[in-house]
């Protein structure tokens, strides 16, 4: 497990400190008080800063990627999952992979993808108070996806406008649904609903 010691002029300071060099969560360390802070004779003389140690007990980083070694091990699928953590989201991005394995684990319309994101998020968040959010990305596929999803809002826009008719889009989950809600939610004579269940559920581009 990964620990600093840290010194300061008072315990939080030295927490503080702690845990940004950790990059966690206060409630993801156990933390020793090594020494007390003291203000010394006359509040001058022989004072001491606070000393403590600062334990990891919970990484997500090392957790997620602990997770996507393995399944990708179980997909028979080489590549390298490089993790990141900025403040409450992690970020996994898998490169390094051939084209028929990237197909693979992005699925259609990216479901696989979007599935493996769900349970890494389902095992970082177990018995967690505070929400850790997830993305799981493979070779800039979702900002891809994303330029694909604004066109297409777009293209459908103008022909809803032109026909002065509702179009019906694909069902999308609902990560791609906010993507064409909010491409369309300032263009002049168009709004957007959805429409359905899941796994069905999907984005009605409306004339007004």
């Amino acid at each position: 497990m990964r620990s600093v010691i840290r010194i300061a002029k008072t315990i939080d300071d030295a927490v503080s400190e702690a845990l940004s060099e950790l990059n966690v969560s206060k409630e993801d360390v156990k933390i020793e008080i090594l020494e007390e802070p003291s203000k010394g004779l006359f509040g001058l003389i022989g004072g001491k800063d606070a000393v403590v140690k600062v334990t990891v007990v919970y990484d997500p980083v090392e957790i997620a990627e602990n997770f996507i070694s393995k399944l990708l091990a179980s997909m028979n699928i080489r590549a390298v999952a490089v993790v990141k953590k900025e403040e409450d989201f992690i970020k996994v991005n898998i490169t390094d992979i051939n084209s028929t394995d990237m197909g693979i684990l992005i699925g259609k319309r990216g479901n696989t993808l979007d599935s493996v994101q769900y349970l890494l998020s389902l095992v970082l968040n177990k018995k967690k108070d505070k929400y850790i959010k997830v993305l799981v990305d493979v070779e800039g596929y979702r900002a891809k996806r994303e330029e694909t999803l604004i066109r297409l809002a777009n293209k459908m826009a103008e022909k809803a406008r032109y026909s002065r008719r509702s179009v019906k889009l694909e069902p999308m989950n609902p990560y791609e649904r906010r993507i064409i809600h909010s491409a369309l939610q300032n263009m002049d004579g168009i709004t957007t609903y959805s429409e359905g269940d899941e796994p069905y559920r999907r984005v009605v581009i409306q004339y007004k």
